[in-house]
C-alpha cells in the first residue's frame, strides 16, 4: 500500500491546512498593502486624453459605384478607413508634431525620489545655435542649478559633476553646437534652488515613441468615426499632440488636393492657350472668304439634308472633342518619366479612365509623402510604384483604345458628312468652303468654351477645398490619472500578498513526500493497519524520559499509546498471553529505542512488571538513556553487569536470563533491562539460535510486558528473522523525516504474512500538527510560543 492509494479529498482538512497559517497571510498581505501603497506613491501617474474626428469620405467619380456600395459589394474600396489610421499615426506626421510642439527639448524638475516635466512652464528657454538637421537629429542632455538670483545659473553634463556657472544669454559650446538659455521670467521664481535635468532627443525618436503610445479606435466596424488617445505624464501635453496630429493630418490632405487643382488648372490654361490661337486663325479665315468672295448670307438649298448634316455634325463635333481631350492625355502620360500628378474631371465620357487617374493621383500623393521620410529603396514604396506602374499602363491601355473608338468615329462621321455635302449639288462652291470655315469655327469655339468651364470648375475646387476630416470633439483631459489605478493596485499587490504563502504551501504540500502526523499516516495506510498514536516533539531543554505521575505532552501521549496497546493485546484472547512486543523502524534515528524506553517508563507506572531487551546488537543505544543522577540499578544478575543479550545467545554456561537482567529504578520508575551486550562479528545468525525463542518464551510468562527494541527493518535482515516470536510489532515513524514510500515496506511485508501484529507510531511531531488539527492534551504541557513563530 503506498499514498497513491489514498485518493480521498477532505476539504476541511485542505482548508485547514492554510487557515492554520493564517498569521502569515495577514503578515504578508500587509506587507503586499505597503508596496502597493509605496509604488502609488512613488510612481510617475499618466493622465489620458481624449479626441474624437469623423473621416468625410470622398464621393466616387463612377455613377455605378454608388450603385455597388448600396448593396455593399465595394464597402472596402470606399471606406478607407483603416488606411486613414495608418496616414494619421504616420511617422512623417509625428515628426512634424514633435517639431511644431518642440517636444524634441525636455524640461525634468529633479526630486528625490522621481523626477517631474516642466512642459508649458519651464523656468528656462533652450535656443541651440545650430542647422535644423543637426538639432532634429540630435540626442544631449546636461544638468542645471538655478541660483537664487536670476542672473546666472549652475551647468554640468553629468549629473554627479560639479556645475560650472554661467550668465544667462552667454554661449555654452556642447558636442551638439552652441547653447543659448535665457530665463522666463513668468516661472524661474517658483524654482530657483532647484536642479533640472534638460534632454534633447531626435525627432525620429520622439515619433517611434508615439506612434506606439497614441491609440485610435473606431466605436464599430462600420463607422467614420474615430476616438484618438493618448495616455502622457504631462496631461496638458497629451492635449496638445492629439489636437495638433489632426490639425497637421487636415492641412496635408488640403494641400494633395490642392495640388491636383493646381496641376488641372495647368493642364487647361495651356490648352485654352493652344485653342484660342486655332480660334483665331479659323475667325480670320472666315472673314477673309467672305471679304473676298462677297459673301454675306447662304440659304441652304435642301431643308432635309441641312437637318442631317446639323445633327450629323453635332455628333461628329463631340467626337472631335473627345478625341482631342483623350489625345491630349494620352500625350502627358506618354511623356511622363516620373509619377507625377495627372489632370482629373477633363469630361472624358470613359469613367475608367476618370477612376483609373483618381486612384493614380492617390498613389502618387501618399508616395511623396512618404518619401519626405524615406527613399525610394522602401518596401513600400516600391509597391506603390509597382501599383503607379500597373496603374499608368492601365491608362495608357485605356487612352489608347479610347482614341482609337474616337478616331473610327470621327472617321465615320466625316464619310456621313460627305455624303449629305456630295447630295448638296446644287450649293456653290462659296457656300461649301464657308461651310467647312464655320463648322472649324464651331467646333473649336465650343471646345474653347468647354474649357473656359471646366477652368472656372478648377477655381471653384481649389477655393472650396475641405479637410478630409471633420472635428467632433477637441481634444480634452481627464483630471484623475488613469495610471496607476489606485483600486487595481492594491487589490493586486493584496492578492499578490495572499498568493505568496499560498504559493508556497501549495508547493510544499504538493511536493511533500513526508509523514507528518498521526492523521496524515491513517490517510496512506487507511484502516489495515492501527496507528497506536504520536510523539511530540521535545526540545532539547526538555526531558527526554518521562517520569512517575508525569503530566507533560509526552507522558500523555505515551499513555495514549499504551491504552491502544492494550487494547490491541486484549483484542486477541485466544493466547494465553499476547505481550511480547518488538518495536523498530525504517532506518536509525527514527526514535525507536526512544519509544521502548518511554513505552516501559509508562508501562512501570501502571504497577506493571516490564521487561526492556536490547535487540538492536549492531547500534546498541539503551546505556544512553539510563545515565544520570535520576537513574540507580536496583540489582544485576550475579554481579554480570556486563553481560547482555549476545553474551546470553552465545554463552551457554550463562544458563537463565535472571543473569543478564538489571533491575533499574530510573525517575522513580522500576523495571527490568536487558542490554544488548557486546556487538557480535555474526549478529544475524548469533540471534537465529534457538535460545532467543527459549529466552522469549520464559520471559513472557513472567513478565506483563516485554519490550523488544530491534533493528531497522530496511537496512539489515535482523528484525525480519525474528519476527515470527514477536506477539505485536511497532513500527516507528518519524514526523518530517520518514518518506511515505518507505511505508511500503513494512505493509508488503504484512501482505506476504512475514510479520504480524504491525502498528504504527509517529515520533517527533510538531505540536501544533498534535491529534487532528489542534493542540494536544488537556491542558498539560501548554507552551508560550514566540511572537515571530506563526
Amino acid at each position: 500500500m503506498s499514498q497513491n492509494n489514498t485518493s480521498d479529498f477532505n476539504f476541511s482538512d485542505e482548508i485547514r491546512k492554510y487557515t492554520k497559517h493564517w498569521k502569515w497571510f495577514a503578515l504578508s498581505f500587509i506587507i503586499g498593502v505597503i508596496v502597493a501603497h509605496l509604488f502609488i506613491r512613488y510612481s510617475t501617474p499618466k493622465y489620458l486624453a481624449k479626441g474624437k474626428i469623423q473621416i468625410i469620405q470622398e464621393k466616387s467619380a463612377s455613377p455605378g459605384a454608388s450603385l455597388l456600395q448600396d448593396i455593399d459589394v465595394f464597402s472596402d474600396m470606399e471606406n478607407n478607413v483603416e488606411d486613414e489610421v495608418e496616414i494619421i499615426t504616420s511617422r512623417s506626421n509625428l515628426i512634424e508634431v514633435a517639431k511644431k510642439l518642440g517636444l524634441n527639448t525636455k524640461v525634468y524638475s529633479l526630486g528625490s525620489i522621481r523626477n517631474t516635466e516642466l512642459y508649458n512652464n519651464s523656468p528656462i528657454t533652450l535656443n541651440i545655435i545650430a542647422p535644423d538637421s543637426t538639432i532634429y537629429k540630435a540626442e544631449f542632455e546636461f544638468y542645471l542649478e538655478l541660483n537664487s538670483s536670476t542672473t546666472s545659473f549652475g551647468y554640468s553634463v553629468e549629473e554627479d559633476e560639479a556645475p560650472k556657472n554661467y550668465a544667462f544669454g552667454k554661449n555654452i559650446t556642447t558636442s551638439i553646437g552652441d547653447i543659448v538659455i535665457t530665463p522666463n521670467a513668468d516661472y524661474i521664481s517658483k524654482h530657483l534652488g532647484k536642479r533640472l535635468k534638460v534632454q534633447v532627443l531626435p525627432l525620429s525618436t520622439i515619433a517611434t515613441v508615439y506612434q506606439t503610445e497614441i491609440i485610435i479606435s473606431k466605436p464599430n466596424d462600420f463607422s467614420n468615426i474615430l476616438d484618438i488617445s493618448l495616455q502622457d505624464p504631462v496631461k496638458e501635453k497629451a492635449r496638445d499632440i492629439i489636437n495638433e496630429l489632426v490639425a497637421i493630418y487636415n492641412k496635408n490632405a488640403i494641400e494633395d488636393k490642392q495640388q491636383i487643382a493646381d496641376r488641372t488648372s495647368s493642364f487647361i490654361e495651356g490648352r485654352i492657350a493652344d485653342i484660342s490661337s486655332s480660334l483665331s486663325s479659323v475667325d480670320q479665315s472666315a472673314e477673309d472668304f467672305k471679304t473676298g468672295r462677297g459673301v454675306t448670307d447662304i440659304a441652304s438649298e435642301a431643308n432635309l439634308n441641312l437637318n442631317v448634316g446639323a445633327a450629323n455634325r453635332q455628333d461628329l463635333a463631340n467626337a472631335e472633342t473627345q478625341l482631342n481631350i483623350a489625345s491630349s492625355m494620352r500625350d502627358m502620360v506618354d511623356q511622363q518619366e516620373s509619377f507625377e500628378v495627372l489632370p482629373a474631371n477633363l469630361g472624358l465620357s470613359d469613367p475608367t479612365i476618370a477612376n483609373t487617374t483618381q486612384q493614380y493621383n492617390q498613389l502618387v500623393q501618399e508616395r511623396n509623402r512618404l518619401l519626405e521620410s524615406s527613399n525610394e529603396k522602401n518596401p513600400v514604396i516600391v509597391n506603390l510604384d509597382q501599383q503607379l506602374s500597373s496603374l499608368k499602363r492601365t491608362m495608357q491601355a485605356s487612352l489608347n483604345s479610347t482614341v482609337n473608338n474616337l478616331g473610327l468615329q470621327v472617321n465615320t462621321l466625316s464619310g456621313q458628312q460627305a455624303i449629305i455635302n456630295s447630295k448638296i449639288y446644287s450649293a456653290p462652291k462659296n457656300e461649301r468652303a464657308l461651310r467647312d470655315i464655320t463648322r472649324r469655327q464651331q467646333t473649336t469655339e465650343s471646345l474653347y468654351l468647354y474649357l473656359l468651364q471646366k477652368r472656372e470648375e478648377a477655381q471653384i475646387t481649389v477655393a472650396s477645398t475641405a479637410p478630409k476630416s471633420k472635428l467632433i470633439d477637441s481634444a480634452y483631459f481627464e483630471e484623475l490619472p488613469v495610471s496607476p489605478r489606485k483600486k487595481i493596485v492594491y487589490l493586486a499587490f493584496g492578492i499578490l500578498g495572499l498568493l505568496i504563502p499560498f504559493t508556497v504551501i501549495y508547493g510544499k504540500d504538493l511536493l511533500d513526500n513526508k509523514v507528518h502526523n498521526m492523521h496524515n499516516l491513517e490517510k496512506i495506510v487507511h484502516s489495515s493497519v492501527p496507528i497506536l498514536g504520536e510523539l511530540p516533539r521535545l526540545s532539547k531543554k526538555e526531558q527526554k524520559v518521562v517520569t512517575k505521575d508525569d503530566r507533560s505532552v509526552l507522558a500523555e501521549a505515551l499513555r495514549i499509546i499504551r491504552a491502544n496497546l492494550d487494547y490491541l493485546i486484549k483484542s486477541r484472547p485466544n493466547k494465553k498471553s499476547d505481550n511480547i512486543i518488538y518495536i523498530t523502524s525504517s532506518v536509525p534515528g527514527e526514535g525507536k529505542t526512544f519509544l521502548s524506553v518511554n513505552l516501559s517508563m509508562i508501562l512501570a507506572n501502571t504497577h506493571k512488571k516490564v521487561l526492556l531487551i536490547g535487540a538492536d546488537v549492531r547500534n546498541p543505544k539503551f546505556k544512553s538513556f539510563f545515565t544520570g543522577k535520576n537513574v540507580d540499578k536496583l540489582s544485576v544478575g550475579q554481579n554480570k553487569s556486563d553481560y547482555g543479550l549476545t553474551e546470553y545467545l552465545h554463552d551457554r554456561n550463562i544458563s537463565s536470563y535472571k543473569e543478564i537482567v538489571n533491575t533499574m529504578l530510573v525517575h522513580d520508575n522500576n523495571f527490568d533491562v536487558i542490554y544488548s551486550g557486546r556487538i557480535p562479528p555474526n549478529p544475524s545468525e548469533l540471534l537465529m539460535s534457538g535460545r532467543l525463542k527459549e529466552l522469549l518464551d520464559e520471559v513472557s510468562e513472567r513478565y506483563d510486558y516485554v519490550i523488544v527494541d530491534t533493528a531497522p527493518m530496511m537496512l539489515v535482515s535482523d528484525t525480519l528473522l525474528i519476527s515470527e516470536h514477536a506477539d505485536q510489532l511497532i513500527y516507528v515513524t518519524r514526523a518530517d523525516v520518514t518518506e511515505t514510500k518507505a511505508l511500503d515496506f513494512p505493509l508488503k511485508l504484512l501482505k506476504e504474512g512475514k510479520i504480524k501484529g504491525l502498528s504504527f507510531v509517529v515520533n517527533d511531531v510538531k505540536l501544533n500538527n498534535l491529534g487532528y488539527g489542534g493542540k494536544y492534551g488537556y491542558g498539560y504541557g501548554k507552551v508560550a510560543k514566540k511572537w515571530w513563530k506563526f
